[in-house]
C-alpha cells in the first residue's frame, strides 16, 4: 500500500492521512462477487473514470467527464454492452446516471469487471455519495458528499482502491 491508495477498512476509508466514514454493499465484502449479491468485491481495483453533474457542481477534476441527460450504465449480463456506459434510448436493462436524487452527482468509476465484463460477476463498482450514514449500497463504496468532493481532485486515473 502507498499513501496514494484509497483503502476500504472496517472502520472507514483511509486516504490522504484521513479516515473517512463510508458504507459498502449490503452483502458485505466478498472475494467471490456475483451479480445481484449486493457485495463489495474484495481486491485491488483501479480508478478508470470520474463523472459529474455539470448542472449541479463544478468539474471536480480536470479529467472528469460530464453526465448527460441520456447517459446510462448497462447492468444486463446478457447484453453486449454489459457493465459499460451507454445512452438512451437503450434496448436492455440499464441504470440512469443522471438521477433525480443527488446520489450520482459525482461518480468515481473503478475497473471492477471492466472493460471486458464477465457475465454474472456483477456490474459497476462506483465510489459515490451515500444516501445517509450507515445505509448500505448495492456493492459500491459510498460516503458523505463533502468527503467525495475532497477526494476527487486528489486522485487520478489508475489510483488504487484496496478493499
Amino acid at each position: 500500500m502507498t499513501p496514494d491508495d484509497l483503502v476500504v477498512t472496517p472502520t472507514g476509508l483511509r486516504f490522504g492521512g484521513r479516515r473517512i466514514p463510508c458504507t459498502i454493499g449490503r452483502g458485505g465484502i466478498r472475494a467471490d462477487k456475483r451479480e445481484g449479491d449486493g457485495a463489495t468485491p474484495r481486491g485491488v481495483h483501479r480508478i478508470v473514470g470520474m463523472l459529474y453533474r455539470p448542472d449541479r457542481m463544478a468539474r471536480p477534476a480536470p479529467w472528469a467527464l460530464p453526465i448527460g441527460p441520456r447517459d446510462l450504465w448497462c447492468d444486463d449480463p446478457a447484453h453486449p454492452d454489459y457493465n459499460l456506459m451507454t445512452g438512451a434510448p437503450f434496448d436492455a436493462s440499464a441504470e440512469r446516471l443522471r438521477r433525480a436524487d443527488p446520489l450520482y452527482d459525482l461518480v468515481i468509476l473503478t475497473d471492477w469487471n471492466w472493460p471486458f465484463a464477465q457475465k454474472g460477476r456483477g456490474s459497476a463498482i462506483f465510489l459515490h455519495r451515500w444516501r445517509r450514514p450507515g445505509c448500505p449500497t448495492e456493492g459500491c463504496v459510498a460516503m458523505a458528499p463533502e468527503d467525495l468532493r475532497w477526494i476527487a481532485p486528489r486522485i487520478g486515473y489508475g489510483t488504487r482502491v484496496i478493499v
